[in-house]
């Protein structure tokens, strides 16, 4: 395994400060994940280190006890990886434990489950999926389940053969679902969190977007009912009722993410939830702009505004556990944004100056 070096530790972080974390999707020098320390009275970030030693590290994920992060090696290359690090002290030191290879090509999306005993990955170019288990020191045990997706849809440029986007994990852990993006399809998998090996759903294997969709990301409601998909292609959010009981979904809005106005080319990327359940954020690249939503008592969406991103490509998003900030990785852009949130009527003013990333491409949050 590489090693990873601690950089730019320019300051130190009191305890109750939480860390940031911003992976840099470059290859090189550049590439790295950096360690922010956050003021959350002041809504700022500063800069503590950068571990290199990944390459193209374009998506992270933290264990939920907070100790271990699991991060994408060598996206885009002939073999791509999911690498594990421990997390050491309150500056962002990660202390490299192993890595698996995914069994893709452009893997692009992390998630581990509540236990912090599976990580599961999306595999983009192969159109695949891909679970390991958590060893008890944080380290990825070989891959336990392969599903290789199939199909096309109607795009000729965009969907000619499965792309799998995103894997999340239902709040319960106990299924997971598979945004891809080729072939307008969310995925169901049964997930035995114990063993990290995922079954196909029998009662519903899949939920079916319209064609040209391209489902990109997708979150569960902090009620646990309701699930939200954003399309890359079509840019606009898609709203499922998620039954847990028997695990199936059933849509009941789609709605726009652009203004009615623009001709321009825009794709979508990421979206976030407030953790009241109030407010909703999704991304627009092209546009470079963020677009709100009001969260109704059924789930249903009503637009609020769209305003800028702060910087060119907003590729990710994070909303902090208080539900005060939201931090907006603009990834050709090279910057994270901050903004403040109106918890009340869900508006956004974006917050000091931009913090200077290079391809800034996913955030997490650490306690």
């Amino acid at each position: 395994m590489r090693t990873l070096l601690p950089l730019l530790a320019t300051m130190s972080l009191s305890a109750a400060e939480p860390l940031v974390f911003v992976s840099a999707f470059a290859s090189g020098e550049k590439a790295g994940i950096h360690a922010f320390g956050f003021d959350s009275e002041k809504g700022t970030l500063k800069t503590l280190k950068r571990a290199t030693g990944v390459q193209s590290p374009f998506f992270i994920a933290l264990s939920p006890d907070r100790r271990f992060l699991y991060s994408i090696d060598e996206f885009g290359g002939k073999d791509n990886f999911v690498a594990a690090f421990a997390i050491e002290g309150r500056e962002g030191d990660l202390k490299p434990l192993n890595r698996q290879n995914t069994r893709g090509t452009a893997s692009c999306f992390l998630d581990v489950d509540p236990t912090g005993k599976s990580v599961l990955v999306a595999n983009y170019s192969s159109g695949n999926v891909t679970s390991f288990p958590v060893k008890s020191d944080g380290s990825l045990g070989e891959a336990v389940s392969f599903f290789q997706h199939s199909g096309s849809s109607s795009d000729p440029q965009r969907q000619k053969g499965p792309n799998a986007h995103c894997f999340v994990i239902s709040p319960d852990g106990k299924h997971a679902l598979a945004a891809d993006l080729g072939i307008d399809k969310i995925m169901i998998y049964t997930l035995d969190a114990e063993t990290a090996k995922l079954t196909p759903n029998e009662i519903q294997a899949f939920a079916k977007l319209t064609p040209g969709s391209g489902p990109r990301h997708l979150t569960f409601h902090p009620n646990g009912k309701l699930v939200y998909v954003i399309n890359e292609l079509a840019n606009t959010i898609t709203v499922f009722d998620w039954s847990a009981a028997d695990s199936s979904l059933k849509e009941k809005q789609t709605i726009a993410t652009l203004p009615k106005d623009f001709t321009g080319k825009s794709y979508t990327a990421d979206l976030k939830i407030t953790p009241d359940g109030k407010h909703l954020y999704g991304t627009n690249r092209g546009h470079d702009s963020l677009a709100s939503y009001r969260i109704a008592a059924d789930g249903t969406l009503t637009l609020l505004t769209i305003q800028p991103s702060g910087g060119k490509g907003p590729q990710n998003l994070l909303v902090t556990p208080d539900g005060r900030w939201l931090l907006c990785a603009n990834m050709p852009g090279n910057n994270v944004v901050v903004f403040k949130i109106d918890s009340a009527s869900g508006s956004i003013t974006a917050h000091g100056d931009p913090i200077t990333v290079p391809m800034a491409s996913c955030i997490r949050w650490l306690e």
